[in-house]
């Protein structure tokens, strides 16, 4: 059994101990990279969460979509973009698996890298080269001459003929065949998703307020994705026909079935 003086020795230790600070070994530089380590784990995570795509968000490394697109300037519709980005063969291509066909249609049969909510039309800017901002709208000199319009400097003639200023604007048709149903953006072009097969994209270099048209291609959608299925073969079974195209998907829209690659 402790003494009296022992006891009282520990109730003395034990009253100069209240409302000190328990420090660690070596001051507080430890316990603080430990917390700056733990605060940048959280935001790795967070990131990867949310660029990563998900497999079940469309377009997969199976899909094919077709999405009609136009550059538009001032009044007036550019040329298409030219070459398939496979002869030569376009390092972004092979990356994102997009290109076009000289037809004024997207097609997107993506790679990993342009999948899920990584679809977006940046990637396809990237392909060729071509570099679309609020700023401006630059060609390579492969593409539309090498033209360039510059937002404060290049301008377009208003109703009254006169010159004044222009912005660039991309306007997003969610399905080409509803020319209603839009939605413009001023900036940040390159983050514009692709969510869905079909859709319709103007990208313009027109004045603030002016009425944007559907790309010409929009109106041939279905023949012009449809277009690129590669040889067709024909199988009769018992009087049953069967037609397929190798690496060809259907799409129905409007009661309508159309084969395509």
């Amino acid at each position: 059994m402790a003494s009296d003086s022992s006891a009282k020795k520990v109730a003395r230790l034990a009253q100069k101990g209240k409302g000190k600070k328990v420090r660690f070994q070596g001051g507080t530089l430890f316990p603080s990279v430990m917390t700056i380590v733990v605060l940048i784990g959280l935001v790795l995570v967070g990131y990867a969460r949310q660029s990563a795509p998900s497999k079940n968000t469309p377009p997969t490394i199976n899909d094919h979509w077709h999405i009609s697109y136009g550059f538009y300037h001032c009044d007036k519709f550019l040329a298409d973009l030219a070459g398939t980005a496979e002869e030569p063969l376009a390092p972004n291509f092979v990356k994102y698996g997009i290109h076009s066909h000289d037809d004024g249609v997207i097609h997107w049969h993506p790679q990993a890298l342009a999948t899920g909510n990584r679809a977006k039309l940046g990637l396809f800017f990237d392909v060729y080269d071509v570099k679309v901002d609020a700023k401006g709208i630059t060609f390579p000199a492969n593409q539309n001459k090498g033209v360039s319009y510059k937002v404060g400097t290049d301008k377009c003639k208003n109703k009254a003929g006169k010159l004044v200023d222009a912005q660039v604007q991309v306007i997003v048709w969610n399905q080409y065949d509803k020319p209603e149903e839009s939605k413009r953006f001023i900036t940040d072009f390159d983050n514009i998703r692709i969510s869905k097969d079909q859709m319709a994209v103007t990208i313009a270099y027109v004045i603030p307020g002016e009425t944007v048209p559907q790309p010409k291609s929009a109106e041939n959608l279905l023949e012009l994705g449809a277009a690129d299925a590669g040889p067709v073969t024909t199988t009769t079974i018992k009087g049953a026909t069967t037609t397929t195209a190798k690496g060809a998907t259907s799409t129905t829209v409007a009661a309508t079935t159309t084969t395509g690659g």
